[in-house]
């Protein structure tokens, strides 16, 4: 019997044993999860949540524990959930992200938790808005959201994320795959990491250009800025915190940030309610009425849409 009232104390008072707790029972969708979340709602909407995406070998994993370390500096209580993708044969994942993380282990003031993806596409795990809510009513001040990396289709951070960092390195032609993947509409800041490379200044400037190629913007809209870093020695890392501040205070003084977050709530709802219909559904499956209808279609008595019109009116009725 899981004690969720006892959990979530523990988790507000940042023990990482029960925050770990709360984020498995997100991820297993146990009984309990309609519980969790009723009672972390409470506690909620006070972190500033930034997505880092990007192709794989940009430095996801060092850029983000090089912003761990620079919001450490400032006092932070940070949470990382970091996303890896699964295996299509086993179902599982390395989830390495931990072991480049090594830094932050033993930092009470820092959750890092790896997820996979189980097979669900756009750079996400399905359980990442509730994983997230659990790190929000936990108390963390800054969320950061790894994806995994998967090239051409992780954009759905952008609807996961108050801000959204897209990283670049040169070499790698990251500027066409940018245009090709539609990255340049969810990225908020733009990062070239690996800047010590030749032909950073390159990618910068060809990022910039492709930027102003993009629809025009209106007087006090959000042009987002670029960045070049090396990650690995930390160079840079405090102007990408500087200008995620900045973009951070644009949207609240715009409203955008209140905006973002409810067009998050309701796909969050919206994803919710699709998944207790399609279990609805699944128990149909062996219902005679279904197989009538069914057999109906395969012998050309109804069209299939008629068929999910009646299937509809008797699931709602």
């Amino acid at each position: 019997m899981v004690d969720v009232a006892t959990l979530v104390e523990q988790a507000r008072e940042g023990r990482p044993r029960a925050v770990a707790r709360l984020i498995t029972l997100v991820e297993n969708a146990a009984p309990e999860l309609r519980e969790v979340m009723a009672a972390l709602m409470p506690y909620t909407g006070q972190a500033y949540t930034v997505g880092l995406t990007g192709s794989p070998g940009v430095g996801k994993s060092t850029s983000t524990s090089a912003l761990v370390s620079a919001y450490r500096r400032l006092g932070k209580r940070v949470g990382v959930l970091a996303v890896d993708p699964s295996s299509p044969f086993s179902g599982g994942a390395l989830l390495g992200d931990r072991v480049r993380m090594q830094d932050h282990a033993t930092d009470p003031e820092v959750f890092i938790r790896s997820m996979a993806t189980r097979g669900h596409l756009g750079g996400l795990s399905w359980a990442a808005p509730q994983a997230l809510r659990v790190l929000d009513g936990a108390g963390c001040d800054v969320i950061l959201v790894e994806t995994v990396g998967v090239g051409q289709s992780e954009v759905e951070i952008a609807a996961q994320a108050d801000t959204t960092v897209v990283l670049l390195a040169p070499g790698m032609g990251d500027g066409i795959q940018a245009a090709k993947a539609g990255i340049l509409e969810i990225g908020d800041l733009f990062v070239v990491n690996k800047a010590d490379r030749d032909g950073a200044d390159a990618t910068a400037r060809e990022l910039n250009h492709m930027l102003g190629l993009g629809e025009a913007r209106q007087p006090g809209d959000w042009r987002p800025p670029i960045v070049k870093t090396v990650a690995a020695r930390g160079e840079g890392v405090d102007e990408v915190v500087e200008a995620l501040e900045k973009h951070r205070a644009w949207l609240a003084e715009t409203g955008e940030l209140a905006a973002r977050r409810r067009r998050r709530a309701a796909e969050e709802v919206e994803a919710i309610t699709l998944a207790a219909l399609r279990a609805r559904i699944g128990d149909l499956r062996g219902d005679r009425h279904l197989h009538a209808l069914a057999e109906r279609v395969a012998v050309g008595e109804l069209d299939p849409y008629a068929a999910a019109d009646q299937l509809i009116a008797e699931l709602t009725g």
